[in-house]
């Protein structure tokens, strides 16, 4: 099989494990002929989910294979534990198979910090580079913005912010195709005197390199306009960041139908405009942004919603296809020398 783009699910991964996975790869695998997929996982639960799929054909079939594990990492594991004890779980031998080189991208919706743990023991960081950022896409007035880090560096120096910067603003050229993707660092204020420390180094490193198209800072209120394409942070505040964005995203959807409900004139509204509701309320969808990137990693890992459905699991298929076609990581790396 040539030109066969190889990725590896961790099909127990999730909320819903093979509910999702399954059912999301094997729609993925009918759409892109080029795509073979190793499934790890229990053996029993995903053949009983491959026998649901409708539109099972011989071709299909012959395009993923599946690799019995023992184990699954819970989303309660602590991170070392796994990396002490899970060396048989759907998620370690995912990611161990890019060490094989028998796959090119490992996708999961597991636990965040146990999927952090195995890939940098695994598959290591790129040159420059000690800890990955997480990068996801935040939906905005138009399109989206990609912000990071998500969660795996708490506590960033300025230099760090810097390097998230530059990854950044190459996987956002490469693989979305925008040119000189602009960036800002999220701040308190726009002010050039505000914040802290970090932050101003940060800043004079990003202005001073003719990589980034260094904008300023930007404030929470700002990051659904169409500002910027790129906002930095450090791993604390852009995870309290996304969350917080989660939450309201799903408030406003309940608000919206309890005050469509409460009225006769209400609930004919909802019926007219209903079109434009989904649309909407698709805009808000977590899953429609899912596929959080493992930037600075020597291989690509993509990190799915825990909570995501069919849909949400396409999209990080998505975003670890174009990751591969794209050579990422090593055109990242690149990028972090020159």
């Amino acid at each position: 099989m040539t030109n066969i783009l190889r990725l590896a699910v961790d099909a127990m991964g999730g909320d819903f494990g093979v509910e999702v996975t399954i059912p999301a790869s094997l729609i993925f695998l009918k759409n892109n002929s080029s795509v073979f997929i190793s499934f790890y996982g229990d053996l029993t639960q995903i053949n009983k989910q491959i026998r649901f799929y409708p539109d099972l054909t011989k071709t299909l079939i012959d395009r993923f294979e599946v690799f019995h594990c023992k184990s699954e990492v819970s989303m309660k594991e602590r991170p070392s534990f796994s990396l002490r004890n899970q060396k048989n779980s759907s998620m370690w031998r995912a990611i161990e198979s890019l060490s094989d080189e028998v796959n090119s991208a490992c996708i999961s919706s597991g636990n965040t910090g146990a999927l952090m743990a195995i890939s940098i023991s695994q598959l290591g960081c790129i040159k420059g580079i000690n800890r990955p950022a997480i990068c996801s896409k935040i939906p905005k007035l138009n399109g989206c913005t990609y912000l990071l880090d998500l969660g795996a560096n708490v506590v960033c120096s300025g230099e760090k912010l810097h390097q998230f910067a530059l990854m950044a603003s190459r996987m956002v050229s490469l693989v979305h195709h925008i040119d000189s993707p602009s960036v800002a660092i999220l701040n308190i204020g726009i002010e050039e005197n505000k914040g802290h420390e970090e932050l101003w180094s940060a800043a004079k490193l990003a202005k001073a390199d003719k990589n980034i198209n260094y904008l300023g800072f930007i404030e929470g209120s700002s990051l659904f306009t169409d500002k910027v394409d790129i906002v930095v942070c450090d791993g604390f505040t852009g995870n309290i960041t996304i969350k917080t964005m989660e939450g309201f995203a799903a408030l406003s959807h309940q608000y919206l139908n309890k005050e469509l409900s409460l009225t006769y004139l209400g609930k004919l509204g909802k019926i007219l405009i209903n079109r434009s509701l989904k649309r909407f309320y698709g805009k808000l969808d977590p899953n429609q942004y899912d596929g959080a990137s493992f930037l600075g990693l020597n291989k690509v890992v993509i990190k799915s919603h825990g909570n995501t459905n069919i849909d949400g699991f396409y999209s990080a298929l998505n975003s670890a296809m174009l990751e591969v076609k794209n050579d990422l990581p090593n055109r990242v790396e690149k990028a972090l020398l020159n």
